[in-house]
């Protein structure tokens, strides 16, 4: 099924996307710098948990007609 968005609600989700990745990024690049089991755990939980919504936000992004 395809859907019909406005410009600004797909240029939303890009956003977010978009900065959604950044943080993905980050949690990876810090867990490598981290010696807090811990927080290892919290920042390893950040990056599947952001992994599996940028799937989520491929998939609404991939249904929106051009």
């Amino acid at each position: 099924m395809n859907f019909n968005y406005a410009l600004h609600e797909m240029l939303e989700v890009h956003e977010i996307a978009a900065f959604k990745t950044v943080c993905m990024t980050k949690s990876k690049t810090m867990q490598a710098l981290v010696t807090d089991p811990g927080l290892l755990q919290i920042l390893q939980q950040d990056v599947q948990l952001s992994q599996q919504q940028l799937q989520e936000l491929g998939g609404v992004l991939s249904k929106v007609n051009p």
